[in-house]
């Protein structure tokens, strides 16, 4: 196994700059996220770590080696692509057994890690198989069953699981996770998908236009948004963001936007006449009937809305809403059904409230 150090990355492609000096740092035995809308420069980066993309300036180290000059084959990852690259004539066990035999590994040898890799990944049954004849899932546990027989020091994945089904993303994600719990290896993990960056990292970095964003653990990410940018890029549905201005009601500042007033954090850090934007999630937005608001400690606090879709999924009911011409969302795990066109009115759990600078669009 082996760190992964990128410094002052740069990638070029004639006049057209893709990445923009990057810097990152995943530790040893790590999985590493990078998360980010299409056309940011996340596989890009992927692939100078692997290789297989030339570097225009900066350096990539493993450990304390500097590889910027040393030939893909020569770096000791393995790669597991998005459209799994299987040879098609070939059996799931000469799949599997095919970088080891190129380099006149001991049969034997190549035998036992075989097997190891098949009991691990649950594809004992399917050895003499071809790829044909197995499912997008297992085809993509033949892919990784291949990686880790390299005993790699560093596992590259792009978008590994963009060709599954619903069903079948949950399933594979959660033994991606498990087979790195058990290999310990160096993990960097490429994706548009939110939900798998959540759930499988230990660190997300989030890419937009060849930079990075912000780096940290999923929740602090979420919990923490450092910009505008990353407040509505992570979560789903995403977090509710007003534009606002800071004025002053009653002896107490607010956010306001036409006749909407929003209540602020106890501790929030601006001054009056500030344009801000007003950012809170779904779940923080507490949603009620009239009836029951009269009962509220927080009547003081509660805003008025109408529903536009009602989105039941099962373990919670997604509602949307027009609030004075501003779409919202919250989420409601109670029972309560709500109709198109029926009055709404919100309790926002203040505290819970992300505020940013309406010219820098830095989180306050």
């Amino acid at each position: 196994m082996a760190s992964v150090k990128i410094s002052n990355l740069k990638k070029e492609y004639g006049p057209v700059q893709v990445l923009h000096s990057l810097d990152l740092e995943v530790a040893d035995g790590d999985f590493v996220v990078l998360l980010g809308p299409s056309g940011c420069g996340k596989s890009t980066l992927l692939r100078m770590i692997a290789g297989l993309e030339p570097i225009t300036a900066g350096d990539v180290f493993f450990d304390d080696r500097r590889v910027n000059d040393i030939h893909a084959k020569d770096r000791n990852i393995a790669m597991v692509f998005q459209n799994y690259a299987l040879y098609a004539h070939m059996s799931v066990r000469k799949n599997m057994a095919f970088s080891m035999r190129l380099k006149k590994i001991d049969k034997k040898i190549i035998d036992e890690k075989v097997e190891w890799a098949a009991s691990i990944l649950g594809l004992e049954p399917y050895l003499d198989r071809l790829p044909k004849e197995l499912s997008g899932g297992q085809r993509q546990r033949v892919a990784m069953g291949r990686a880790i027989v390299r005993d790699p020091d560093v596992f590259l994945f792009d978008e590994p699981l963009s060709n599954l089904d619903a069903k079948l993303r949950v399933q594979m994600r959660t033994e991606i996770k498990d087979l790195h719990q058990r290999l310990k290896t160096t993990t960097v993990y490429v994706t548009h998908d939110q939900i798998e960056a959540m759930t499988m990292a230990d660190e997300v970095v989030i890419m937009r236009d060849g930079v990075i964003e912000q780096a940290g653990s999923p929740m602090d990410i979420y919990d923490n948004p450092g910009n505008l940018f990353v407040a509505q890029f992570i979560g789903s549905p995403g977090m509710n963001i007003v534009e606002c201005q800071v004025s002053e009601a009653n002896g107490k500042l607010c956010a306001t936007k036409g006749d909407l007033q929003l209540p602020l954090p106890s501790n929030a850090n601006v001054i009056n006449g500030q344009t801000i934007y007003y950012g809170i999630r779904p779940e923080h937005l507490q949603a009620t009937r009239q009836a029951s608001l009269a009962a509220s400690d927080s009547n003081d606090k509660s805003i008025t809305g109408v529903v536009r879709v009602v989105e039941p999924t099962g373990p919670e009911i997604h509602i949307y809403s027009k609030l004075d011409n501003q779409d919202v969302c919250s989420i409601s795990r109670d029972r309560v059904l709500w109709a198109p066109g029926e009055d709404i009115h919100f309790i926002p759990d203040v505290e819970h409230v992300h505020l940013f600078d309406g010219d820098t669009k830095l989180a306050i």
